[in-house]
């Protein structure tokens, strides 16, 4: 499988009988996969193969179905739900009481939802089940067509992070470039510090600041923070030309390029590799928002 969206849109019309349905299939971002159904009354015994059949086709994603029923005839009986309409009736007795509303028309009663009731009759366990294997079939076919809009979605998704690589990489080369990092710029600047240091304070130790200064130095190099943004933005090149969902496994590698483009920005001792450390972290922000809509 290739790279997949986590949004799209899918709508399957069907029919059986006098039957007539759609289904309407919304997906958007989800941590994990999350199946919200609306099937009208009587048609939730669907509900497990719906699931079962949403779990085989996707990984994650936040998904709104809905079905929506019509029969050509007239096939039911209506009956007046006697323990609902009595409920409405006691609660008009006890506003009419305050005189200030009149007891509502027999037409008003009937329009109140729960009040009349229809039960649509399916002939036999048999024709129930020819309905329900067509019901099931066509939000399969809702389904494929999500996926594929989905897939549509990723390709372009995987060219815009493939481009969000790029720029990476090139900001890492540009900051392993930059000349401040040169033993000669490294070497020139600890001995400007040690000079400063002891002009301002002549009775220090000029081994010891050097040593110091050496120490400062070190823990200021960004030559393993640049390894590992490299070794990042081939995990991710890798990921996108495999298959399968890897929409956690680029969430956590965004959270590592930020690690690090955070680590290089705070051991920045030159005002150009700080603005590459910033151009590294917007692009990177770029990427964490892009890869939270990878299934």
């Amino acid at each position: 499988m290739a790279l997949a969206s986590m949004t799209g849109f899918a709508r399957v019309e069907g029919t059986f009988g006098d039957y007539r349905w759609h289904w309407e299939i919304r997906s958007v971002n989800g941590r994990g996969l999350d199946l919200r159904l609306r099937l009208p009354q009587g048609f939730d015994r669907l509900e497990p193969a719906l699931r079962e059949r949403a779990q085989k086709r996707l990984s994650r994603g936040s998904l709104s179905v809905n079905l929506q029923m019509h029969r050509a005839q007239a096939a039911g009986t209506v009956r007046i739900n006697t323990d609902a309409l009595d409920a409405v009736l006691a609660a008009c007795e006890t506003l009419t009481a305050t005189g200030k509303v009149e007891m509502p028309r027999a037409d008003g009663l009937l329009a109140l939802k729960g009040v009349v009731e229809t039960e649509d009759q399916i002939e036999d366990e048999e024709t129930r089940a020819a309905l329900d294997k067509a019901l099931l079939e066509t939000f399969g076919d809702a389904l494929g067509h999500l996926v594929e809009m989905r897939q549509s979605e990723g390709a372009h998704l995987a060219i815009v992070l493939a481009a969000r690589m790029d720029e990476i990489e090139a900001l890492a080369g540009e900051a392993g470039a930059n000349p401040s990092r040169t033993p000669e710029a490294i070497e020139k600047r600890l001995a400007d510090q040690v000079r400063t240091l002891l002009e301002s304070a002549p009775a220090l130790d000029p081994q010891r600041l050097h040593q110091e200064a050496v120490l400062l130095a070190t823990k200021a190099d960004i030559r393993e923070e640049l390894d590992r943004l490299n070794a990042h933005v081939e995990g991710v090149r890798a990921l996108l030309s495999g298959t399968g969902a890897v929409g956690r496994k680029l969430e956590f590698l965004a959270q590592e390029f930020n690690r690090e483009a955070n680590t290089i920005c705070s051991k920045s001792n030159d005002v150009a590799l700080t603005r590459v450390g910033l151009e590294l972290k917007s692009v990177v922000d770029q990427l964490r928002e892009q890869v939270q809509n990878v299934e």
